[in-house]
């Protein structure tokens, strides 16, 4: 091989995939290992339901509750959906969502290592956030889940122009995102959601009987 093509190769293996980069990075990377494990305690007065159920409703701080979760759940959980702030820069009643974006960064860091551990071969992660975070999440989802696992961004509707939103300076932010990766994307079962539906007379073809292999799909007109 060339001398030129044996450098590029080489490039190529050290810089494939960017990383982020932010001031307690290095902190961060151990972060969850450091975490303690904690006892979660059952309150019986506000128990519902049998005895045995594995359901659980946990109060507290969620880096402390994954944690707690790993001896008992790592690699068994199916799905898992988060939606955590934002980062809007807004204030809530009921909590910030105004984080310096190396904090944001910092919490996110952590749990979704947390996350990754609980999540079975077959299953997936689902995360909700809109434009504020989404790519730097994507780019951190990356390292975490590997690119390879990463199966689609789902662009959600949230908002129509309506009311307040018609009339005020700027632009109107109608999509919210889902990002979602797989454990290991050759392993997870993808479930069609499609809704079936009758005959569509606006196309000039349509498929009679879709639920065999494609070597025997038949057309009519």
């Amino acid at each position: 091989m060339h001398p030129l093509n044996d450098t590029w190769s080489l490039f190529e293996g050290m810089y494939s995939m960017p990383l982020l980069n932010w001031s307690d990075r290095d902190e961060d990377l151990t972060r969850s290992a450091l975490t303690p494990y904690r006892l979660l305690e059952p309150v019986v007065s506000l128990s519902y339901g049998e005895v045995d159920s594995p359901n659980m409703l946990i109060e507290g701080d969620n880096l402390d509750a994954l944690k707690a979760l790993l001896p008992y759940y790592a690699g068994q959980v199916g799905c898992v959906y988060i939606d955590p702030p934002f980062n809007t820069g807004a204030m809530f009643p009921k909590y910030d969502d105004n984080f310096e974006h190396s904090i944001w960064l910092s919490m996110m860091y952590a749990r979704l290592e947390l996350i990754h551990e609980l999540v079975s071969e077959k299953g997936s992660l689902f995360l909700h956030l809109d434009d504020n975070e989404v790519d730097y999440a994507k780019v951190m989802l990356d390292e975490i889940f590997g690119r390879s696992n990463f199966v689609n961004r789902i662009t959600i509707a949230a908002r129509s122009p309506s009311a307040f939103s018609t009339v005020n300076p700027g632009v109107f932010k109608a999509s919210e995102y889902i990002l979602w990766y797989a454990k290991d994307k050759e392993k997870f079962e993808d479930v069609s959601a499609r809704i079936p539906r009758g005959v569509d007379y606006a196309y000039n073809l349509w498929l009679e009987n879709r639920d065999l292999p494609e070597s025997e799909w038949r057309f009519s007109s």
